[in-house]
């Protein structure tokens, strides 16, 4: 199959981890001609190719349009959000209301970092919610879904721009590196460098309908 080439991404939450480091290579990519970023604030770098769309999450529009692939890497945590409601709208609210407004304008494919253990029958509150955004997301019908979930992300967030730290997740990290060996392979911590490989490498692998990948298999990227 011929891959489209001069096509349009549109990235969700660039200034985050895994976001900042697909946002890299989507520019650096021969298959986009131009990268829209939703944003708030500014990025603190450009590129020919990058288009910064200034953007109310609260009050979606319709500046979706010419966008072909739609690349959702938003994410808190309840530390940050500090209400369910809050943590809600970031992780389920938002990355839906674009998704409907994207395949409203023409766009083909959606692809979206959710988690390990993402279950809509959880327990947990922060595993249900990204059960349920993977459950409405596949409800949309998009011509291709792609979903991914990560286990605990590794990299430095300082790199994003961000300056942001979660002592826990640090923690987590340094435990993960420690006692790698003795980790099954679905539960090892991944770089999120891999996650970004992943998502450019697949979206542009002419996939159609939903397709999953999980933790273990995104340390091939």
């Amino acid at each position: 199959m011929t891959i489209p080439t001069h096509k349009t991404a549109l990235v969700l939450g660039a200034t985050g981890l895994i976001g900042n480091l697909l946002t890299h290579r989507l520019v650096d990519s021969p298959v986009y001609s131009n990268v829209k970023v939703l944003v708030r604030k500014s990025l603190s770098w450009q590129h020919p190719r990058l288009q910064e769309v200034q953007f109310d999450f609260d009050h979606p529009n319709g500046l979706l349009t010419q966008v072909d692939d739609i690349f959702c890497c938003l994410g808190t945590t309840m530390k940050k959000a500090r209400s369910k409601e809050a943590f809600q709208k970031v992780d389920y609210k938002y990355p839906l209301d674009i998704a409907r407004l994207g395949l409203a304008n023409g766009a083909q494919q959606f692809a979206i970092v959710t988690a390990m253990g993402a279950d809509t029958e959880s327990s947990f509150f922060y595993n249900r919610v990204k059960g349920e955004i993977e459950r409405d997301l596949t409800a949309l019908n998009y011509p291709s879904l792609l979903i991914f979930q990560p286990s605990l992300l590794l990299g430095d967030r300082a790199s994003s721009g961000r300056g942001e730290s979660r002592f826990g997740e640090r923690i987590a990290e340094g435990a993960m590196r420690l006692f790698s060996s003795l980790i099954p392979a679905k539960y090892k911590g991944i770089e999120a460098a891999k996650v970004a490989n992943a998502m450019l490498t697949t979206a542009q692998q002419g996939l159609t309908g939903k397709h999953v990948f999980k933790s273990d298999a995104l340390q091939a990227y």
